[in-house]
């Protein structure tokens, strides 16, 4: 169910510096296109189907083609991205309605301290093999490295 955009909700996110989606696509497919201020697919084939666009979309404005046998006319998925969870709402082809709240954050918001313990960065150790603090979460002193004998 590759992502369409409806260019009558999509503001292309003028509060970012690129479109919410845009950012988050993991395939590179969502562009904005500048003349309108509008994101948009721009190859719908390569679409992972991961939704993540979807899901991020402030203004709600990315659905789904939906397939026959999943999403048969007249039913509708649509996602509500809040700061802790996504409300989904599901409408069946009979009319019925469905919502589920899915939670996306396991810590408070803003409570993350992505650097913390960790050394300040430096242009000598850009150079070496090993990651930023990747002996702390292997749980060594120091990684091993290869001898020139």
């Amino acid at each position: 169910m590759p992502t369409y955009v409806n260019p009558d909700k999509c503001d292309g996110c003028k509060a970012l510096d690129k479109p919410a989606c845009m950012y988050i696509c993991p395939s590179d497919i969502m562009h904005l296109d500048q003349s309108m201020g509008k994101a948009y697919n721009i190859e719908p084939d390569l679409c992972w189907e991961c939704y993540a666009c979807v899901k991020t979309c402030p203004q709600t404005a990315i659905d789904m083609r939906g397939y026959g046998d999943v999403m048969p006319m007249g039913a509708s998925l649509t996602p509500l991205r809040g700061t802790d969870s996504i409300l989904w709402t599901v409408k069946f082809r009979n009319g019925e309605m469905k919502r589920f709240k899915y939670p996306i954050r396991t810590t408070p918001w803003g409570s993350i301290e992505p650097f913390q313990d960790l050394p300040d960065p430096s242009a000598e150790e850009a150079n070496k093999a090993g990651l930023c603090g990747e002996a702390k979460y292997l749980g060594v002193d120091k990684l091993p490295v290869l001898s020139n004998d």
